[in-house]
């Protein structure tokens, strides 16, 4: 299985922290947070190489990567335009193949192990196009909020609506079926956004498997407090 780590995002909202650094090289707890999940997804040996697509600040991650222990099966792709979520799966069908890959952004924090997820999607029902991580929001209005049938099937998605039924929210790690490829190519643009223009459209072919651990966001010098008191209390 290959994976894709979405480390292109301008970071704003964490200025002027990220006019030095991209987002996703931002220490927690003393390491990158590209470096967590790269290290998080070659812990599963069923995790061939990893993608890492670039647009804002491309050479920090080029230089993180080159440097790492995983540089040999860490592949890395610049975006001159940003392609939106979707779209940079689309330019990268190839990479993919036939076969499910992981998808998840390299800005966020989280414990939850890849492995867990992958063996979800691959013990679902055949028709299962989409496996993903949710969570319990205390602000699910700033959230992709799901709802769900007694099989764990999305039945349900409300993207940072004001009063969203519930606090299960959508994580942004993925397992998708190669299937998924195929209704991106069917829009016939090149700039595609998962959350707004395919996840919604999957429906009931989506499984949710709820992580009771940690979920941030890294996107506001709140958050990255947060995440840095949370990772020390965890390590102590």
């Amino acid at each position: 299985m290959r994976a894709l780590l979405l480390a292109a995002g301008l970071g704003t909202r964490l200025r002027p922290l990220t006019e030095r650094i991209p987002k996703c090289l931002v220490s927690i707890g003393g390491e990158p947070l590209l470096g967590r999940w790269l290290a998080a997804l070659f812990a599963d040996p069923r995790i061939e190489r990893v993608l890492i697509n670039t647009h804002y600040l491309p050479d920090p991650v080029n230089a993180f990567v080159a440097a790492s222990a995983w540089r040999d099966r860490v592949d890395l792709v610049h975006e001159p335009s940003l392609l939106g979520t979707g779209g940079t799966i689309l330019a990268n069908r190839r990479y993919f193949g036939r076969e499910p890959f992981f998808v998840a952004h390299a800005d966020n924090l989280t414990d939850a192990p890849p492995s867990r997820l992958i063996d979800a999607h691959l013990a679902a029902d055949p028709d299962v196009m989409l496996t993903l991580f949710a969570f319990r929001t205390a602000t699910p209005q700033s959230c992709g909020i799901l709802e769900l049938d007694a099989n764990r099937r999305v039945v349900g998605f409300h993207e940072k609506v004001a009063n969203p039924p519930g606090n299960l929210a959508n994580g942004a790690v993925y397992v998708f079926s190669p299937e998924v490829i195929t209704r991106i190519e069917r829009l016939g643009r090149p700039v595609v956004d998962l959350s707004t223009e395919i996840i919604p459209g999957l429906m009931p072919h989506i499984l949710a498997v709820e992580h009771p651990g940690l979920f941030l966001d890294i996107g506001t010098p709140e958050a990255l407090a947060e995440a840095n008191a949370r990772i020390t209390a965890q390590a102590t």
